[in-house]
């Protein structure tokens, strides 16, 4: 088995045991019943950490199938291999050159690099960051549910969040139905501010976090990926927050908020495509403007090896960059003093093309089979399909309406989103060896 193939297996055998132990009885409420393609859905949304869903998480599942969502969570956020290597670690065993080769894939290393040290950067980071936010949000939990049901929801929400997932246990709290996620906290700076904290960070990457370590927070030393993901992520922080500002500007929800709070409002608007999925405006009542905004936010996603999903930054960077070299009428593509391999670019672009295409794709079948569906418009659906591909959640509250047949596609755009376009095709495309002799060179008009 290929290091791809391994990958791509293992997220699937998890999603598989995560179904089924979500179809037990003491998963769900009292007077609630699971089918397997919802269970099924879930378990593939947790573990992808996507967080579309069939059923609000916190009126229908239990405590024990709560549980078991934030086990897959946690497994999907940190990757796959990253548990396989606690499981070698308990046992004692060492793991073969192999495997090894496939937590360094997953943790986005290159070289051969320190496992032992890079697993317990990865497991003791996570660790800190997961504690601290529990903490800050417990302080208003507390102050809400009380210790013990404070605490639980701190737990689930900063796990949630640091992981990119955007599952969130607010359904039927307040008495506001289901599928409420955030808005309730929309104007307090400590829930959204440290829930959109712990995106950020989830969502910059473990080689990032390796690499400032390592160069003890000198940007002068830093690779060239984490200046390229700090900056870019940077750009598209503060020029989202302003465009939200902007674009949302006559929008009746906003009416209501002071300057601090549209500021407030519009910054976690624009982290939370990338790729959270909390919310707390209604997306439906998002401008035209606002709505595009987040379905291209989400379509990029966050960095590389991170916990977020979509085409990920430096995809976007690279075809950027080198769009802008082919209309310079440069053969290179050059980053600062940095030269870039023209086969990075084909990489980019095959995965941004392939991401587009199935999007599209899956847009105009759910389209076609929710022809009945009074709440499937083309908006709708295409914010759906964008949500899953990119792994993000957010929902113009679809998915429950839909059919199986369109939440089967969804499911295959949430693994396909979480895995990642390039590992499933090198897990299952076919090897050849490179010819010897090379075919003739044509060529084609362009433009």
């Amino acid at each position: 088995m290929t290091v791809w193939q391994f990958l791509a297996v293992g997220f699937l055998l998890v999603i598989i045991l995560g179904a089924l132990l979500l179809l037990l009885p003491i998963s769900v409420k009292e007077g609630k019943s699971t089918t397997f393609i919802n269970a099924l859905f879930t378990s593939t949304s947790a573990t992808c950490v996507t967080g579309l869903v069939p059923y609000d998480t916190n009126t229908h599942w239990s405590v024990f199938g709560q549980s078991v969502i934030l086990c897959l969570i946690q497994i999907g956020g940190l990757g796959f291999m990253t548990f396989v290597t606690v499981i070698f670690r308990l046992v004692g065993k060492n793991m073969s050159m192999t495997k090894e080769k496939v937590l360094m894939v997953s943790a986005g290393q290159e070289h051969r690099v320190d496992m032992r040290r890079l697993f317990h950067r990865i497991l003791i980071g996570t660790l800190i960051f997961e504690v601290l936010g529990a903490s800050l949000l417990s302080v208003r939990f507390i102050q809400e549910f009380g210790v013990g049901k404070g605490l639980y929801y701190a737990v689930f929400h900063s796990v949630s969040a640091f992981c990119n997932a955007g599952f969130d246990l607010m359904g039927g709290t307040f008495g506001e139905g289901s599928f409420v996620s955030l808005t309730r906290y929309a104007t307090d700076p400590l829930v959204s501010l440290t829930v959109a904290g712990l995106i950020v960070i989830g969502g910059l990457g473990f080689c990032v976090w390796d690499d400032l370590l390592e160069c003890r927070g000198n940007p002068k030393k830093f690779r060239l990926h984490t200046k390229i993901v700090l900056a870019v992520t940077l750009v598209l922080l503060l020029g989202s927050t302003l465009l939200f500002l902007l674009f949302e500007r006559g929008n009746p929800d906003y009416a209501q908020y002071s300057l601090g709070d549209k500021l407030l409002v519009s910054f976690f608007s624009a982290v939370t495509p990338r790729t959270a999925g909390f919310n707390t405006v209604e997306l439906s009542a998002l401008s035209d403007s606002g709505y595009l905004l987040t379905v291209i936010l989400m379509f990029i996603g966050g960095s590389s090896a991170s916990t977020a999903g979509g085409i990920k930054i430096t995809t976007f960077f690279v075809i950027i960059v080198g769009m802008i070299s082919v209309f310079r009428g440069k053969s290179d593509i050059e980053i600062g003093n940095r030269r870039v391999h023209n086969a990075l670019l084909r990489q980019a672009l095959a995965v941004f093309t392939s991401c587009l295409i199935i999007v599209m794709t899956a847009t105009l079948v759910i389209c076609a089979l929710e022809r009945d569906n009074d709440v499937a418009t083309l908006q709708a659906v295409l914010f759906e399909t964008v949500s899953a591909m990119g792994t993000v959640g957010l929902s113009l509250s679809l998915t429950p309406t839909l059919c199986t047949a369109s939440k089967i596609i969804l499911i295959l755009l949430m693994y396909a989103g979480r895995v990642g376009i390039l590992t499933i095709g090198l897990a299952f495309a076919e090897t050849k060896t490179t010819a010897k002799i090379k075919k003739p060179v044509d060529s084609l008009l362009i433009g």
